[in-house]
């Protein structure tokens, strides 16, 4: 299945890509099947299971429901109006979803945190539903939320898979493997990108895949920005404080006064990174790289480079993205970008080795020093539980996102020091990261029932 880098990156709303835009989408698309029947319905009611359950509040899941089943979609999403509609649908029990008038929704009743009953298809499971006028369920879909803000219906899950050979052959590079990709840039002799570059094209103008990827990085880099600039203490209860101004303002203080140590670029890395996390947990605007609790290690990658390498020119923005999101799409096409699904490696691990080829490709990588570089960050990622405490992207989520910037940069410089040979193919990796996400045990996959979730009191 072809994915696009506008799969990849979507502009979204925080604080989770897989709880709260994943929702929101799944509504949007039920208000759509709704549109289409002949029949009018009088009521929605919801359900949540499986790790929308038991994280939904701290990922904000139930009202991102409710916005999407009033008619809000993430890309477009308005904070102001937002809150506006969830007290007005707080107070009436209805939602007006465009084209469908006035429908009975009152969220303490109709919408359901089933912590019993998991669903088959994937941990992230939820159940729409509409009513009559009598209160009988006349249509109903069941969605999952597979990462990344990707929606699939049990329907798409139970279908046969359909291998399509014409869109094959419709793309001029169809990689599914790291393996497939290098020999195809072998025999080609172009580089990731370009041939990243080259599929896009078959679904959209030139004109349209560049401003797509300006407006994706100018989206990331006003987020860095807003994440610089705001203090305060974050929603949701456990106090935590906003860092990311604090660090940067002593580091910007420090800057030509030659008393910072060479490792304060870590410094900088991390920042940068927290920056957009800080913003993701505050339920601002972030872009899904691949997910939104790994948006921060991308964006402070690619700003390290711009800001703080001398041969960056922005110019090279649209190979570093293609090329991430060539490693990206390999990662979820085999394997996982959920944490709710394989835990925080298959989020901040996917992040850092499609950060680590990006920066690769602009800095003069080959091909197999792309792969090199996204295999050793995604190695040293392994095992990596996904256990936020009180079920909030915030601890250990915010720091993890500048350490797996980190590591993609140190990534990156290893590949670029070597010749691309290694011992373990990127794809060998994936596939351990998968393996380990099904053996790894429920509690450290996003439901914050193990490890620092319950190691530290949150209340």
């Amino acid at each position: 299945m072809f994915l696009s880098v506008f799969d990849m990156f979507k502009v979204g709303v925080g604080p989770s890509s897989s709880h709260t835009m994943g929702p929101m989408v799944a509504a949007g698309r039920f208000l759509d099947l709704l549109r289409a029947q002949p029949f009018a319905v009088t009521g929605l009611r919801a359900s949540l299971h499986g790790s929308l359950a038991f994280t939904g509040v701290g990922h904000a899941t139930d009202r991102a429901t409710i916005l999407g089943l009033a008619g809000f979609l993430p890309d477009s999403y308005d904070a102001t109006r937002a809150e506006t509609a969830l007290a007005q649908i707080d107070t009436d029990g209805q939602v007006t979803p465009e084209g469908l008038g006035t429908l009975t929704f009152q969220p303490k009743r109709d919408l359901v945190f089933d912590f019993d009953h998991p669903l088959p298809g994937h941990a992230n499971g939820m159940i729409l539903m509409a009513t009559d006028a009598q209160g009988d369920v006349v249509v109903q879909e069941t969605y999952y939320s597979i990462g990344g803000g990707f929606i699939v219906t049990e329907a798409d899950q139970m279908a046969e898979p359909i291998l399509d050979a014409q869109d094959a052959k419709s793309h001029p590079y169809p990689f599914e493997t790291a393996a497939q990709m290098l020999a195809m840039a072998k025999a080609s002799g172009k580089s990731i990108a370009e041939m990243k570059r080259a599929n896009e094209l078959t679904h959209q103008a030139p004109g349209a895949l560049s401003d797509g990827i300006a407006r994706i990085w100018q989206v990331m880099d006003d987020c860095i920005t807003r994440g610089l600039g705001t203090g305060g203490i974050l929603p949701g209860g456990l106090n935590v404080k906003r860092r990311a101004r604090g660090i940067h303002e002593s580091l910007l203080a420090e800057q030509g006064l030659n008393l910072a140590a060479p490792h304060t670029i870590n410094d900088w890395m991390s920042v940068y990174a927290m920056a957009v996390n800080e913003e993701n947990a505050a339920g601002g605007q972030v872009v899904t790289a691949p997910t939104n609790g790994a948006a921060g290690v991308l964006p402070a990658v690619l700003r390290y480079w711009l800001s703080h390498v001398p041969s960056a020119v922005p110019s090279r923005i649209p190979d570093f993205m293609l090329t991430a999101a060539a490693i990206g799409g390999i990662v979820k096409h085999n394997a996982s970008i959920s944490g709710a699904e394989a835990g925080c490696q298959a989020e901040v691990g996917s992040a850092s080795a499609m950060a680590a080829a990006g920066l690769t490709a602009v800095m003069g990588g080959t091909p197999e020093q792309v792969e090199n570089a996204a295999e050793i960050a995604l190695e040293h990622h392994l095992g990596m539980t996904c256990d936020p405490i009180a079920g909030l992207v915030q601890v250990p989520c915010i720091e993890r996102n500048g350490l797996g910037a980190i590591k993609a940069v140190s990534a990156a410089s290893l590949a670029l020091r070597g010749d691309g040979t290694h011992l373990v193919p990127l794809d060998a990796c994936i596939r351990t990261m998968f393996e380990t996400g099904r053996d790894m045990h429920e509690k450290y996959k996003e439901t914050s029932l193990g490890g620092l979730a319950v190691a530290v009191p949150n209340c």
